[in-house]
């Protein structure tokens, strides 16, 4: 935790002492901020949960007949609360197959163990806690690999950002190895933006959190009320943005860094970039790999995609 709270606090001080200041999206999911993400999964307006979920549901058993039926080995990247991921394993021969989640949470990775043996006890499950790309590498057999990485989270990312993490990804893969990746798709700002900007203010909460995380953990002295949640999104980048707004001119104070830091009235914080995309991004994304695009599923929307592009 020590080492942890230190990391925090630097990634702090960087963000906040930037001339365009940030706070990485990486601190949003601490106890309070995970049950907030859940709320917000459930909400009407954030789509992508259910049109990944009816992906995965009625295309299963159409994607499991597109990869080896013998000896996969399927890895999952961040596999979350696993629900999602139940509902595509279970279109698959469990004799033929064993699924490895990988977090960076030892109890992320107990607790999907767990998970995964109640809903699919004939299922062989092996979790791993560390780093993706170390421990995909490490992960030598014969058989095939599938690598899960659901979810949008790749949207996360700058294109930059994914497209040096997609390259990482091929070259710890094997010829024959494919990448099951899902995605959010450009479309009318009127269905994006509440998703990110929701009614009930559960997303608000969510972002305000990262304050309220540096009040618990490192002494700072945010007044929340000062502060609000702000919301952008362009049809045209297909780029949605999540900032942290200041209300008014003032100086919050942060304990563990003996540091202050100014807010001028309306200045932003960016938290969060969610990207959706069209298959021209992605093939700009993948274009230094040898990972081809094999096959594509929608929801009937339209709105969400989940990808397989297989290593040549």
């Amino acid at each position: 935790m020590i080492i942890e709270k230190t990391l925090f606090a630097k990634h702090v001080d960087e963000g906040l002492s930037s001339k365009n200041k940030y706070l990485s999206s990486m601190y949003f999911y601490d106890t309070k901020g995970e049950l907030l993400f859940r709320e917000i999964m459930n909400l009407k307006e954030y789509y992508l949960t259910n049109c990944e979920m009816e992906i995965l549901s009625f295309h299963g058993n159409e994607i499991a007949e597109s990869l080896p039926s013998q000896n996969l080995d399927i890895i999952e990247l961040g596999a979350g609360d696993g629900i999602k991921t139940k509902e595509l394993l279970k279109h698959f021969d469990f004799n033929s197959i064993s699924y490895c989640p990988i977090d960076i949470s030892e109890q992320a990775i107990r607790d999907i163990t767990s998970k995964m043996k109640e809903w699919l006890p004939s299922l062989k499950v092996n979790g791993i806690c560390g780093d993706y790309f170390q421990m995909i590498s490490s992960l030598k057999s014969s058989n095939k690999k599938l690598i899960l990485f659901l979810g949008s989270n790749l949207g996360n990312m700058s294109d930059s950002q994914a497209s040096n993490f997609i390259e990482h990804l091929d070259k710890v893969m094997n010829i024959g190895d494919s990448l099951f990746i899902g995605l959010d798709l450009i479309k009318a700002k009127e269905i994006v933006l509440p998703a990110y900007n929701d009614n009930k203010g559960i997303t608000a909460a969510f972002n305000l959190n990262l304050l309220e995380r540096m009040n618990r953990e490192l002494n700072a002295n945010f007044i929340i009320d000062q502060f609000e949640h702000y919301a952008s999104y362009s049809e045209d980048t297909g780029i949605a943005k999540s900032y942290i707004k200041s209300k008014k001119n003032q100086t919050v104070f942060i304990e563990a860094l003996e540091q202050s830091y100014e807010f001028k009235e309306d200045e932003l914080i960016h938290t969060e970039v969610s990207r959706k995309y069209d298959l021209n991004i992605v093939r700009q994304i993948i274009k230094n790999t040898s990972l081809k695009l094999t096959h594509q599923f929608t929801d009937h929307k339209q709105y969400f995609t989940n990808l397989i592009l297989t290593k040549s």
